[in-house]
């Protein structure tokens, strides 16, 4: 890679409602963006799919954007990619097209599996090899239902390839490498997080075919070439999008912790060398793999978040955009006794109830919608609080925190997350800091 001034820096970041691609300098600055919204598709309760087709469509037209926003490919010495984790693709390797929808993270159709396993005695089996829990967040009983469920996949045999959201992509843009980083593949519950490889007892326990699998790399090196702009543009770079953020936050030393405010809310703290083990239900995940060396980080994951605000304007009703959360939540002196627990798609740490439902209680006929509002603000202040109290239960207590995402732009949130932790709040000044 050349280090002229002129060089350009493409990065793909592909999350759970929009793919973004970016164009930053060799310092770093952000010159240009350009985002296209991504539709998520229910077909029963608890279900959520996205087209892996649309992702591609959607993807290679920002991408393209962006490569004439820098005056062509010529100008851009790489491209790095940053994801949604565990949303698992399904495709043919010969034709290239997906054979079925991709099962998004949030996606809850695994529930009654992963209890059997865990009623089965299988849980301690799968924290200690993979750092992870038996829940339907993770890819591995994805895959497993989607193998038994849908019929074309067997009958795909050896043309069938399946990965998460950055595999995905890298096929396309390569035209037929299957790869995916250890980051993304921590999260699979298919991954030893000790040796940074499949775990044939593990794949045979969900029932996944292991040769339909990307190969584990590094989350940097030559992943690879696209010329689908014209001139050949090397992939050079691939995180999960919850690493990607910590690593743009410099939580690089043992105890920093950051927490993404996206669609989901998601805390990491960086922990060094060794994975971490918890007592509380948190997760051991893999922070970034230089080298085939592996940095871990101790994890909180919820999956209700920005996604809540979303709810409160498509669903209900209640704003018109997400902005209007802070004027409505300082219209009111408190939040008249309204709680809201956003178990929309169950809940996710420390607790790990899949059919966990959404509430909101203390309503009367004195209930306002700035009412409802603050308290969905102030739900994002609990449930970081509930992950404080583990990670502390664990050996991790929190000085600081370093917050990102498109939800702390929210100054209200911000200064009530501050004040219900007790901590310092950071929040960075380029608030997308996965890319």
């Amino acid at each position: 890679m050349s280090n002229d001034a002129n060089d350009l820096i493409l990065v793909i970041d592909e999350g759970t409602t929009s793919t973004r691609a970016m164009l930053f300098a060799t310092n770093g600055r952000c010159i240009a963006s350009e985002a296209r919204a991504l539709d998520q598709y229910y077909p029963r309760a608890g279900w959520v799919e996205h087209d892996a087709a649309e992702i591609w469509r959607k993807t290679l037209r920002v991408t393209a954007a962006m490569v004439a926003q820098a005056g062509g490919a010529h100008r851009i010495v790489g491209i790095g990619i940053t994801n949604q984790r565990e949303t698992t693709v399904f495709w043919d390797r010969e034709t290239g097209e997906p054979l079925a929808p991709a099962i998004v993270w949030q996606d809850r159709r695994t529930a009654a599996l992963c209890r059997d396993l865990r009623d089965r005695g299988h849980e301690a089996e799968v924290q200690a090899t993979t750092g992870l829990l038996l829940d339907p967040y993770f890819s591995g009983s994805k895959i497993g239902w989607a193998m038994h469920e849908w019929p074309q996949l067997a009958e795909a045999g050896a043309r069938l390839a399946i990965g998460t959201v950055d595999s995905w992509l890298i096929w396309k843009l390569t035209g037929g490498l299957h790869v995916t980083d250890a980051t993304n593949a921590s999260r699979t519950a298919l991954m030893d997080v000790h040796t940074g490889d499949w775990d044939d007892g593990l794949c045979a326990l969900f029932g996944v075919p292991r040769a339909a699998l990307p190969e584990i790399v590094d989350c940097t090196g030559h992943f690879g070439e696209t010329t689908a702009f014209g001139v050949a543009i090397p992939i050079c770079g691939i995180a999960g999008d919850q690493q990607a953020a910590a690593i743009g936050q410099a939580c690089l030393e043992p105890g920093q912790t950051k927490a993404t405010f996206g669609t989901g809310a998601f805390i990491l703290t960086h922990a060094g060398a060794t994975p971490p083990t918890s007592g509380h239900r948190m997760l051991s995940t893999v922070a970034w793999q230089l080298g085939g060396e592996r940095a871990y980080a101790l994890e909180g994951s919820v999956f209700v978040a920005g996604s809540l605000v979303q709810w409160l304007r498509d669903t209900l009703g209640l704003i018109s955009a997400a902005a209007e959360t802070e004027t409505l939540a300082r219209s009111v002196p408190d939040n008249g006794g309204v709680y809201l627990v956003p178990a929309l798609s169950g809940l996710g740490a420390p607790w790990w109830e899949p059919d966990a439902r959404a509430s909101i209680s203390g309503l009367s006929f004195a209930t306002g919608k700035a009412h409802v509002v603050r308290a969905a603000l102030e739900a994002m202040a609990y449930q970081t609080h509930d992950l404080k109290t583990a990670f502390a239960a664990d050996g991790i207590d929190w000085h600081s925190l370093r917050i990102d995402g498109g939800m702390v732009a929210n100054d209200w949130m911000a200064q009530d997350m501050a004040n219900l932790l007790g901590i310092e709040v950071e929040r960075p000044r380029f608030a997308e800091t996965t890319a």
